[in-house]
């Protein structure tokens, strides 16, 4: 695979492992991510959160792959052209974009402090609300139209934009923004399956099963086996494979598709 990718939200969990797998494919790939400020007492998920891209850096490199990181808030004015100029610059024109970053918080509507499994839940408000879709929404269709320009601009035949989804169509209680985020992430990416066929590009979501990021406890384990919904606990890697078949020449029928993964 000869080509250049984008991973967003690439220094831990299933970003990191797309980013790696692409490589380790032979897509050169810039990952972007921000570190956010773990609390104290923090657990390993938001340890993982507020890590650099050094070590995915480092293994891409060891396992022969090319690969670079870029520290940037994708909330920020002119971020995504910022990013593809620096994917441009670093390894030249792009043709592959995950967006897979996100402001993930647990808010509700209700009124209880906790969520089933005893993680804290904030009340949505404006902050929690426009933090999420300022990154999960926003900023995955800004990165999303600026790939469209410079597609075009190129003069490029092939492209995929793949997407990472969670929720339902029925809503996401207890994360509330979260899951009306990433309803609008489907949303677009499905808009630019449609619009953007015509380029040679493609465009899918792909919703994991609970994937052990550094939240996944003995309690989660358990809630998963006894869920008539619910299969599996995937580890990144898992969830990687699908995304770099995705990526791949030989999923060029596969378009506005939401994948579910059990």
């Amino acid at each position: 695979m000869d080509r250049v990718a984008i991973v967003t939200g690439a220094n831990h969990g299933i970003g990191a492992a797309i980013a790696l797998a692409l490589a380790r494919s032979g897509a050169r790939v810039l990952a972007t991510y921000l570190r956010l400020q773990a609390s104290s007492g923090a657990s390993a998920y938001e340890t993982n959160r507020a890590s650099t891209a050094a070590d995915l850096i480092e293994r891409a490199e060891s396992q022969g792959g090319a690969a670079d990181a870029l520290e940037i808030d994708l909330t920020s004015p002119g971020a995504a052209a910022a990013v593809f100029d620096v994917a441009e610059q670093r390894f030249g024109p792009v043709s592959i974009i995950i967006n897979n970053a996100s402001a993930w918080v647990a808010d509700t509507f209700g009124s209880v402090p906790t969520d089933r499994l005893g993680r804290s839940l904030s009340p949505l408000d404006e902050s929690t609300f426009d933090q999420v879709f300022a990154v999960d929404a926003r900023a995955s269709a800004l990165m999303i139209a600026e790939f469209a320009r410079r597609h075009r601009r190129h003069g490029l035949a092939w492209g995929r934009i793949v997407g990472l989804t969670s929720g339902t169509p029925m809503g996401f209680p207890e994360e509330v923004s979260y899951g009306a985020a990433k309803a609008a992430l489907e949303n677009l990416t499905m808009s630019a399956a449609f619009e953007l066929a015509d380029h040679g590009i493609t465009a899918n979501v792909v919703h994991p099963p609970v994937t052990d990021t550094g939240w996944v406890d003995d309690e989660v384990r358990s809630a998963v086996a006894a869920s008539a919904d619910l299969i599996h606990v995937a580890e990144p890697d898992q969830v990687a494979e699908v995304v770099v078949f995705l990526c791949s020449d030989a999923a060029s029928l596969i378009t506005a598709n939401r994948i579910q993964l059990r």
